[in-house]
């Protein structure tokens, strides 16, 4: 019922009838060197308000882009209290944004049906995050609070032409503010449910003519939503403390130059799952009644608590040469580190968990020449990237006696590329692009696996007294390495039939290159035909995708509307995964990565997104997405009869609802407040998904490694589902004062997020949960 009533909204929506959440822009041309404001104040013009973005690596309005591109000012961000970008997920069409299981601060992310949930070294995402141009090549910190942002932008499709590897399914790219011209300090506070505590405070100067200085410190705490009931520890908490700090040096109106720098600290609570089967034995215990409440027992790694630290630092040189050429040098080192207990059972006993440590780094540079001329413009460079991607840890299985399996996965990548993107102007109302990526990535992997027998764990990692058992895998980066090139083309048109209707079609690819399984297991045989095989890798994975969209203003620009029509032929989907390994008695004494490459898959789906200024003081936005996402061909041998078999049919896309809705509706009236002139604002906002799977094998198979998992893909499955969310927030006029009081979830509705599945590991199913119901109070206040 609940999935009628959102269509009739958003049908009633489209009827009256886009996708820019953010304040007036009148998209004038920047000043040499720096980049257009993506928003100014609003005008009196009663249009809807536009918004500049650089999706495609040059200043232009969001309506002129011919891409399906949902960009969120960060004023609109704040008035809305949205905590995060995985709330972003609620309003972009084909989007999944969330945490990943058992963390608080890294980022899964899925649109249209592409991206990568599983965190070790060797899997790659495949949705590009972006900080100010500079891309995050792990999810590790990438999912941080919100603050100091100029705006989100989600490009959807492959961005392989423009933003190279890994952006098969899309980008989703922060922008942080530029400082201001002028002094400023500003203060939010806010105290909300669950002893909710955050406290941003901003301060900029100029220094001297030309030269700024600013920074922000923001802290971010919140109890548990839930308690360990053996312990009383909060379950899903908040402790985050972050910071940035940025110099800006402009000695003219051709040069401008940005230093700056980030860290953020996460040290709350291991994130423990709910876990949807009864214990084993001897324990039998049963399901809990809370969703968010645990009997973990799992909370340090060699003494150490969990903790995620994100840090990096970047230098931008932006140079106008002409009125029409550009050149923008881009700098940038990032790097985090991983404390992570991870409680795969969520037991009060070392059933089975992994203690584990992460730590990644990366180097990155890049060169960008932009042309905007009255016939042509476009962007050419040169990428270079080194990263490195590290992590051990024991999986813990404390049966019979106690067993260790230790795994050390070591990857380095280093990646160019060269790249050009322009655009034609065959008249003044049609034009052609065309594009091309050349892409080399180069991956190297040391792995070694070896079981332990002892109640703690392997030597490494806190036991010296374990028993060693011979060694599984034991591979140098010598041994594992491979080079994946690609070319990525794209080539389109835009038509701009009518003043306020823009037709524009694209054809695309995107690439990610291939790699090895972390938790490759080589029975001690590295040279057997099956370990030869594993050793090679997977192949990369590539899609092709041909677009067409039309983006539209009616009634005075009252109105604006964008359609996205996309087909995708998506091919060797890398698909990771364990599966148990059994001794002759049948019990299970392992795990092996199972690291595949499906063959192929076909993916079709329909955008819409709209918003509608019906009167002065109300509008309505919204967007409807619909998304078709297939398996056609899975081959996987079977143990058994050592025949392949096409499994294609018994799997889904995870974390891809084939059907997604949002329609939030915003009434303004001005509310004078003790003599100060300003607006009060009513929002309210639905949002719908329909069934989301955790993990793609769903149907039994016939293969009894992949079927063990079949029954827990059906329990940690969402049903589809509705949230709510409203806000009521008062903004002086000169917008140096707002208060705000914003509710989320306030239905109190219970949705699954993520999950593991072991059902061959002691019948373990475990699932974590959105956040509850919550309400906040925040003031903000400028001088």
């Amino acid at each position: 019922m609940k999935k009628k009533y959102m269509s009739v909204a958003i049908a009633a929506l489209f009827a009256t009838a886009g996708s820019a959440y953010a304040q007036q822009a009148a998209a004038p041309k920047p000043a040499a060197g720096t980049s257009a404001p993506a928003s100014a104040e609003k005008a009196d013009d009663g249009k809807v308000e536009s918004i500049v973005v650089t999706a495609r690596r040059r200043d232009e309005l969001l309506q002129d882009v011919p891409g399906a591109v949902t960009a969120i000012g960060g004023a609109f961000l704040e008035k809305a209290g949205i905590p995060d970008v995985t709330a972003l997920a609620d309003i972009v069409p084909n989007t999944t944004l969330k945490a990943s299981r058992a963390t608080n601060t890294t980022l899964t992310a899925f649109i249209r049906g592409v991206g990568q949930q599983d965190p070790l070294p060797g899997f790659e995402q495949g949705v590009g995050i972006y900080l100010d141009d500079i891309y995050l090549s792990r999810p590790q910190g990438a999912l941080t609070d919100i603050y100091d942002l100029e705006r989100i932008e989600v490009l959807r499709g492959p961005q392989g032409t423009l933003y190279g590897r890994n952006t098969i399914g899309g980008a989703v790219k922060y922008v942080t503010r530029k400082l201001a011209d002028k002094a400023e300090f500003s203060v939010k506070g806010t105290l909300g449910s669950y002893n909710q505590r955050d406290l941003v405070v901003r301060a900029s100067t100029p220094v001297t003519d030309g030269f700024k200085l600013g920074g922000t410190v923001a802290t971010f705490n919140r109890d548990g939503f839930g308690t360990n009931v053996v312990n009383g520890k909060d379950n899903y908490n908040k402790d985050v403390t972050a910071g940035r700090i940025s110099a800006e040096f402009t000695p003219n109106s051709s040069l401008f130059i940005r230093l700056a720098a980030d860290r953020t600290i996460d040290d709350s609570n291991p994130k423990q799952g709910y876990r949807l089967t009864p214990g084993v034995a001897p324990g039998n215990e049963p399901v809990l009644g809370g969703n968010y409440d645990t009997r973990a027992n799992l909370y340090s790694v060699l003494g150490k608590a969990q903790q995620v630290k994100t840090w990096g630092h970047s230098l931008l040189v932006d140079l106008a040469l002409s009125d029409t050429l550009s050149v923008k040098a881009i700098a940038a080192h990032r790097a985090d580190d991983s404390v992570a207990p991870i409680d795969f059972d969520s037991l009060n006993s070392a059933l089975f968990e992994a203690p584990a440590f992460y730590r990644n780094k990366q180097d990155s540079q890049e060169l960008q020449f932009t042309y905007t001329g009255s016939k042509w413009q476009g962007v050419a460079g040169v990428f270079f990237m080194k990263a490195n991607a590290f992590a051990e840890f024991d999986a813990l299985f404390n049966a019979s006696g106690g067993l260790s399996l230790y795994t050390l996965g070591d990857f380095d990548t280093k990646t160019w590329a060269a790249f050009a993107d322009a655009t034609y102007n065959v008249s003044n109302t049609f034009n052609v692009t065309i594009g091309g990526r050349q892409t080399s990535d180069k991956r190297e992997a040391r792995i070694f696996k070896r079981n332990y027998l002892g109640l703690a764990g392997s030597p490494t990692l806190g036991n010296p007294a374990a028993i060693a058992l011979p060694v599984l895998t034991d591979m140098s980066k010598s041994d594992l390495s491979r080079t994946d090139t690609k070319f990525t083309p794209k080539v389109g048109f835009g038509w701009k039939f009518a003043p306020e209707q823009n037709l524009y079609g694209s054809y695309s690819e995107g690439f990610k290159g291939g790699s090895f399984d972390p938790r490759m297991d080589l029975g001690g045989v590295p040279t057997s035909a099956a370990s030869l095989a594993k050793r090679k890798g997977v192949e990369p994975e590539v899609v092709k995708t041909f677009e067409l969209g039309l983006k539209s203003a009616f009634n005075n620009g009252r109105v604006q509307t964008n359609i996205a029509a996309f087909t995708t032929d998506y091919t060797n989907v890398q698909i990771p995964g364990s599966v148990p390994t059994f001794n002759a008695a049948g019990a299970v004494v392992g795990f092996s990565g199972s690291l595949t490459n499906a063959g192929k898959a076909k993916i079709n789906g329909l955008e819409l997104e709209a918003t509608a200024r019906l009167t002065d003081a109300f509008r309505l936005t919204g967007m409807v997405s619909f998304i078709d996402a297939k398996y056609k061909e899975w081959l996987v041998a079977n143990p058994a009869t050592l025949a392949l078999v096409n499994i294609a049919g018994s799997a889904e896309f995870q974390n891809t609802p084939k059907q997604s809705a949002n329609i939030t509706g915003t009434y303004d009236w001005a509310m004078p407040v003790m003599g100060r002139s300003g607006t009060l604002s009513l929002s309210n906002s639905f949002s719908y998904k329909s069934k989301i799977y955790q993990g793609e094998i769903v149907k039994p198979t016939g293969i009894a490694a992949l079927d063990a998992n079949v029954a827990g893909a059906q329990l940690i499955a969402q049903d589809a589902y509705t949230v709510w969310d409203a806000g009521l927030v008062w903004t002086s006029r000169d917008r140096n004062l707002q208060v705000a009081l914003n509710g989320r979830n306030l239905t109190d509705k219970r949705y699954k997020t993520a999950g593991y599945l072991f059902g061959g590991f002691f019948n373990t199913v475990t699932t974590f949960y959105g956040d509850p119901r919550t309400v906040k109070a925040s003031v903000s206040v400028k001088f």
